[in-house]
C-alpha cells in the first residue's frame, strides 16, 4: 500500500460512514483519524444521539471482526479478557478468550460499570494484549475500543479514572442533528435501519497496512515545539490541576499525523494540531474546582482559550 492508497482509504470511509451518520462529518473524520492511528475514540453524549449505531456503522465497514459488550454493574472483568476454563475430555485448564479478542470493540455505556470493571480494558488499550492467570495473550490487529458513555450526572453512572481516560486518543460528542438532517433520518429510518445494510469496504489487514504510514508523516521541528508548548501550558496553567501526562503527548502527536494523512497529505500543519487540540487533550487535564468528567464543555472552552494565545508556527 502506498502513502496515496491510505489517504483514499481513510475518504472513502469517511464517505461510507457518512452514508449513516448523517450531517456530522467532523464525528466521522475524527473516527477514522482514531483507526488509522491505531488509538480508541470515547463518544460522550446523551442517550438516542446515535453513539451506538456511529460505532457499529465503523464495525460494518471494516471486514474484521467486531463485538459489541453492555457494561452493566455486575460486569466482571472476567466476562471481558475470558477466563481458564477446566475441560473435562482433556483434564486441563484452557484459556477461553473474551469478547475483547476482536478489531473492533464496542464498549457501550462503559461508565455503567464500576471501575474495577473498566480496569480490564487497560493493558488491551495500552499495548494490544491482556494477562489471564499470569499468562499474556496477544490481541488482534488492527484493535480499537470505541466506547460510549452518558454524561456522568446521568443515574447509575461511575467516573472514568484519569488512567482511564489517558488511553483514549478522542473524547468528542455526537451532539443533536439540525431540523434537516433529522427530517433525513426519519426518511432513511421508515424501511429499517440502514446501519444494517452497511456494506463492508475495507479489509483488516488495508488498516494494519495504512497505519504502517502514520509514524512516517513528517512534523516540523517548529511544529514539535508548537505541540510541546500547548502541553506544557496544560501543566502551569491556573485553570488546571493536571495537565497533559506525556503518553497523552504522544497520542496527541500521532493523531495529528493520522489527521495530515486523513487531509492527503504526508506533513503536518498547524490546522491538524489545532483541529486535534481539543478532543485529544480536553479529557486529559482536570480542571479546578471541577468533578472529572463534569461540565465537559468549560473544561473544552478553557483548554481552547488556553491554546489561542500560544504563538503558531508560520
Amino acid at each position: 500500500m502506498s502513502f496515496r492508497a491510505a489517504s483514499d482509504l481513510c475518504q472513502n470511509l469517511c464517505d461510507h460512514l457518512a452514508k449513516v451518520v448523517l450531517g456530522k462529518d467532523e464525528l466521522v473524520d475524527l473516527l477514522v483519524v482514531a483507526l488509522l492511528a491505531g488509538e480508541h475514540v470515547l463518544l460522550e453524549d446523551v442517550p438516542g444521539v446515535g453513539k451506538t449505531l456511529t460505532a457499529k456503522a465503523l464495525a460494518r465497514s471494516l471486514d474484521a471482526k467486531f463485538t459489541r459488550l453492555q457494561f452493566t454493574p455486575d460486569l466482571l472483568p472476567s466476562d471481558i479478557t475470558g477466563s481458564m476454563i477446566y475441560r473435562t475430555d482433556t483434564s486441563q485448564f484452557e484459556f477461553a478468550p473474551g469478547p475483547i479478542f476482536a478489531n473492533i470493540v464496542l464498549a457501550d455505556e462503559i461508565n455503567r460499570a464500576p471501575p474495577r470493571t473498566q480496569s480490564a480494558l487497560l493493558e488491551a488499550m495500552s499495548e494490544g494484549q491482556v494477562t489471564v492467570d499470569g499468562v499474556t495473550h496477544e490481541l488482534p490487529k488492527p484493535f480499537m475500543v470505541v466506547a460510549t458513555q452518558n454524561p456522568f450526572e446521568y443515574e447509575g453512572t461511575y467516573a472514568l479514572p484519569e488512567s482511564q481516560l489517558d488511553r483514549f486518543l478522542l473524547r468528542t460528542s455526537i451532539g443533536y442533528p439540525s431540523r434537516n438532517v433529522e427530517r433525513d433520518i426519519l426518511t432513511t429510518h421508515q424501511s429499517g435501519e440502514p446501519v444494517d445494510e452497511l456494506q463492508s469496504i475495507v479489509g483488516a489487514a488495508e488498516v494494519s497496512e495504512a497505519q504502517a504510514y502514520v509514524g512516517q508523516v513528517r512534523m516540523d521541528e517548529s511544529l514539535v515545539d508548537y505541540l510541546l508548548d500547548i502541553v506544557e501550558a496544560t501543566r502551569h496553567h491556573d485553570a488546571f490541576q493536571v495537565g497533559v501526562s506525556t503518553r497523552g503527548l504522544i497520542s496527541f502527536h500521532r493523531g495529528c499525523q493520522a489527521m495530515a494523512i486523513r487531509r492527503g497529505r504526508d506533513y503536518v500543519t498547524p490546522d491538524d494540531i489545532k483541529q486535534m487540540a481539543v478532543p485529544s487533550l480536553a479529557h486529559r487535564v482536570l480542571a479546578e474546582g471541577i468533578f472529572q468528567g463534569g461540565n465537559r464543555s468549560v473544561v473544552e472552552q478553557q483548554l481552547a482559550d488556553l491554546i489561542e494565545p500560544i504563538p503558531v508556527p508560520v
